[in-house]
């Protein structure tokens, strides 16, 4: 199992400064620690919220930003200007900030006391302007942050203050996180090269080959019972194919799968992965090209990238630590073939073999198919269709200078026909605002044609992963208009360029 982080937090600070007397400092510490419990007490946040004590100073807040650095347990701070706190007093913490920040404007009390409202109230309670001072410093020294509005006790502001914190865990995921390419990137295919150097000082994440060889040495290893048992494990979960059952003709190639999924195991827990790649053009003393073993350890959290696509494993990881909480999936995914009806054209999405059972609709059925590609032994694969609803695909490319995050909104429908005779799992659905805009749109932006597909992670959880990460996304959803779009893909190649040489 690809375990996803436990254990973390998010530091809520509070600024005020001494000018209001202890009294009044005391009363912002207390109303600030209400609202941290009260946050925490309504069971929707994925991480749990830590008071601070209130910062008045400039030593105080730098102080404070140093410590955040240094504690691993720290995924991200939220901050809130109870009082006014002079914003040139947050330069030095801020100078130094390195993680996710999300700014929290709103108030202790909901209503204002119409009747009773003096200058004592409104002296104490001056969120009103002094996050307004707070904002100023942040877009003055150009620092990404996250903007929350309203009322703490919203079902709307905690629910977005959740996703934000969804999207700090998936950068936390990939601080440090290894990935093992096993093989290279399939032969003259651009897209799934890139910087891995630059992958690691933007993102955070370490890329390294590891030959096939001691991969197979994992295999080889495998005894034939602990194989026989985890044949007994897929008897349980799947529906299995006649000559895949105990006693059929294809059993012992069964069995072969379970071996390479043991062994895969082996070697990603070994070495502390969190994804890996692999291509069916470096197969070397594996009996079958790993399909059901992929799809297994995608269900299980791990990131995954077909024909050494290392940018869409390590985004796929990062999505499934978004959302390891909340119900849906997320898989590896392709766009295939077109059904080009021209009332309701529909994307066929798929893979050889690998998409993840987590974005099933029902029980998928255990099967061998035989596959030209990769000259090996007819390999195991889960079949099944991807359950209907609100999806979306996104993809990171390199494009030399920069890295793009792209995003298409989706919406996942049943096949219009059932598919009895192709061996994959799949996924249909209507690409949004429709399907001209939206496959121009990808193309214009130099999307991929692999993605990372998920009906659990938001477009919102990406735009503030990005933010976190400091690089372009781009969105193609309803209300978008290819003409703009154009325009807007322009633009941020003057922005970005510009934004590398700005100083603050």
């Amino acid at each position: 199992m690809a375990n996803f982080p436990t254990g973390l937090d998010i530091w809520f600070v509070t600024g005020s400064q001494h000018l209001y007397g202890p009294e009044a400092l005391a009363q912002v510490a207390s109303n600030s620690q209400q609202l941290v419990a009260g946050l925490n007490g309504t069971k929707q946040l994925p991480l749990n919220l830590v008071f601070k004590p209130v910062v008045k100073t400039p030593d105080e807040i730098r102080q404070l930003f140093i410590d955040a650095n240094a504690d691993p347990r720290c995924a991200g701070l939220a901050m809130w200007m109870h009082t006014f706190s002079p914003s040139k007093m947050w330069i030095g913490g801020l100078s130094i900030a390195k993680k996710p920040m999300l700014h929290l404007h709103t108030q202790f009390n909901r209503d204002l006391p119409w009747s009773t409202i003096d200058m004592d109230f409104m002296n104490l309670n001056q969120a009103a302007h002094g996050d307004r001072e707070h904002g100023f410093i942040h877009t003055r020294m150009r620092l990404e942050r996250t903007v929350v509005v309203g009322h703490w006790q919203d079902p709307a502001v905690v629910g977005r203050i959740a996703t934000w914190m969804r999207a700090t865990r998936g950068w936390a995921d990939l601080q440090g996180a290894k990935f093992a390419r096993f093989g290279d990137n399939m032969r003259n295919v651009a897209v799934t090269e890139g910087d891995k150097v630059a992958a690691e000082i933007q993102l955070g994440y370490a890329v390294n080959y590891h030959p096939v060889g001691d991969l197979v040495a994992e295999i080889d290893a495998v005894g034939d019972a602990e194989a026989a048992k985890l044949c007994a494990v897929y008897d349980d979960q799947y529906a299995i194919a006649k000559d895949l059952q105990k006693g059929g003709a294809r059993r012992g190639q069964l069995a072969d799968a379970a071996k390479i999924e043991l062994g895969m195991r082996a070697f990603l827990e070994k070495g502390g992965f969190k994804g890996f790649t692999n291509t069916f053009e470096d197969l070397h003393g594996l009996k079958q090209l790993p399909g059901l073993a992929v799809q297994r350890l995608m269900a299980d959290g791990y990131g995954f990238g077909a024909e050494g696509d290392w940018k869409t494993c390590a985004l796929l990881r990062a999505m499934k630590a978004i959302a390891c909480d909340l119900p849906g999936g997320t898989s590896w995914m392709e766009d295939y073939t077109y059904h080009l009806d021209a009332q309701r054209p529909l994307v066929l999405g798929a893979h050889m073999l690998e998409v993840c059972p987590s974005i099933a609709k029902g029980r998928p059925t255990l099967e061998a198919h035989p596959l030209g590609i990769g000259g090996k032994a007819d390999p195991m694969r889960l079949v099944f269709d991807a359950k209907p609803g609100p999806a979306l695909n996104a993809t990171l490319i390199d494009l030399g200078a920069r890295f793009r995050l792209i995003v298409n909104e989706l919406e996942v429908v049943d096949p219009p026909q059932p598919l009895p005779k192709l061996p994959t799992a799949r996924a249909v659905w209507r690409a949004l605002p429709d399907f001209a805009t939206a496959a121009a749109a990808w193309i214009y932006s130099g999307g991929a044609h692999h993605a990372s597909f998920s009906t659990a992670v938001t477009r919102t959880h990406l735009e503030d992963f990005a933010s976190f990460a400091g690089i372009e996304m781009v969105t193609i959803g309803e209300g978008v208009e290819l003409g703009q779009f154009r325009k807007e893909l322009r633009w941020n190649e003057a922005y970005w360029f510009l934004a590398r040489g700005i100083g603050r």
